[in-house]
């Protein structure tokens, strides 16, 4: 196996939660020499200088100064987000059965979620003599599990059952005895007395390869944690060139981006101001020589239901990376953007595929139409080919992720040039 696979398997295996995955993305930056800044201290950037910003314990921030005066920026947005189940307050339901109390988070596929061994992970906020704290946490073993209904009392479960979130899918916990032992297991895991909590529930099911050659990866949040993983590594790997390199992961991004830490946050807009600031650059001349590849996968055709794909615009799985389209702005590719990215491409030496919706069936939206509300610059929504996007276990390829780790690294390294509506980039 390549060892960038492996390294993206050992990603995604820790990323339990959204706050598992940012804090492996910020220790991969710290080891790299990248230097931490609060967004409530000054900055004291420097040419040659290497940062790195966190909000909310879900959204990072990085980016690097060259050495010479540069042009503008050069941006990747991807997410660290997926749908899953969230742990309401009160969260026990006691009864002849100890179940928890839970909401979804995104849109979801339910039905997966079923018969399958999970646990549970996320932040808390910890009581101690010092204020509260915040914690990570992490309940690794197998903890409880949704049972299906038996098809002798549900005789329409393989005819289109319709899931009721509060009621189908509550885990099973323990006994009528167990009532209180999830709060003190959390504590325990925590070292202190909880006083809030944003808690979700996991698959215990790791990230594995498979297929006749092994081609196929499969894991738990391929999306967008595939992503965000391919524009880390190729934001790390990438030469310099004469733009500030950027990379964003934001949160939130499967229920609208709407938070302190999501794309539709001022996160981006206020970073690249201060960044201009501390260096003392004109703000409007960089944004008119920057670019942004939204990167958030994209759909695969379905090897037993193509009619469900656009038949000229229809990726699969290893063909390369996507470039996706969508005449009412879902995604913000246009002539120019995927220009750009077939150029980026093309230096790199990576496959590109496109996607479009079957025209009466409407698609998702995602990060790229978003972040262009605060920060207006030519936009690639582009995705890495999936199949089963928002199972709780999602299969994508080998090849694309690697692919999409040379093509960001070649991105990152190139030099974008404007000259009115005229774009060049080398």
């Amino acid at each position: 196996m390549d060892h960038r696979t492996e390294k993206l398997m050992a990603f995604l295996d820790a990323s339990v939660s959204v706050y598992h995955a940012a804090a492996y993305l910020t220790g991969i930056l710290q080891d790299a020499g990248y230097t931490r800044l609060s967004e409530g201290e000054a900055w004291n950037l420097t040419a040659g200088g290497k940062y790195y910003l966190t909000r909310g314990g879900t959204a990072v921030l990085a980016f690097r100064v060259p050495e010479t005066t540069p042009k503008g920026f050069l941006m990747t947005a991807s997410h660290s987000d997926r749908p899953t189940f969230k742990v309401k307050e009160n969260g026990e339901l006691t009864g002849k059965y100890t179940r928890l109390a839970t909401e979804k988070y995104g849109g979801m596929l339910m039905a997966p979620w079923l018969d399958r061994p999970l646990s549970v992970a996320g932040r808390v906020l910890v009581e101690t003599e010092d204020g509260v704290q915040s914690r990570l946490v992490d309940i690794d073993r197998d903890l409880m599990m949704i049972p299906n209904v038996a098809i002798h009392m549900n005789r329409q479960a393989n005819e289109g059952y319709k899931w009721n979130p509060a009621v189908d899918t509550l885990p099973l916990l323990g006994g009528a005895d167990a009532t209180g032992k999830l709060q003190a297991l959390l504590e325990e895991e925590a070292g202190g007395k909880i006083l809030g909590h944003d808690l979700y529930l996991y698959i215990r099911q790791k990230a594995t390869v498979w297929g006749i050659d092994e081609e196929y990866i499969s894991s738990a949040a391929l999306d967008d944690l595939q992503c965000a993983w391919g524009c880390t590594q190729g934001f790390l790997k990438a030469e310099d060139g004469n733009s500030i390199p950027m990379l964003c992961v934001f949160d939130s991004e499967e229920v609208g981006s709407a938070s302190v830490q999501g794309a539709a946050s001022k996160l981006l807009e206020s970073t690249l101001s201060r960044i201009c600031a501390g260096l003392g650059l004109d703000e409007q001349v960089m944004l008119s020589n920057s670019f942004m590849i939204s990167a958030d996968n994209a759909h695969a055709v379905h090897p037993n239901h193509p009619e469900f794909a656009d038949a000229n615009n229809a990726p699969v799985v290893n063909g390369g990376v996507v470039l996706k389209f969508n005449a009412s702005q879902r995604y913000c590719t246009d002539g120019v953007s995927a220009a750009i990215f077939r150029k980026v491409c093309q230096k790199a030496d990576v496959k590109v595929q496109t996607y479009c919706n079957r025209a009466d069936i409407p698609g998702g939206s995602t990060l790229g139409n978003i972040s262009l509300s605060h920060v207006s610059v030519p936009t690639a929504d582009i995705g890495l080919p999936q199949l089963a996007m928002h199972s709780c276990y999602e299969t994508a390829g080998v090849r694309d992720a690697i692919d999409l780790e040379n093509a960001i690294a070649a991105y990152y390294a190139g030099s974008l040039e404007v000259d009115g509506d005229d774009y060049r980039f080398v």
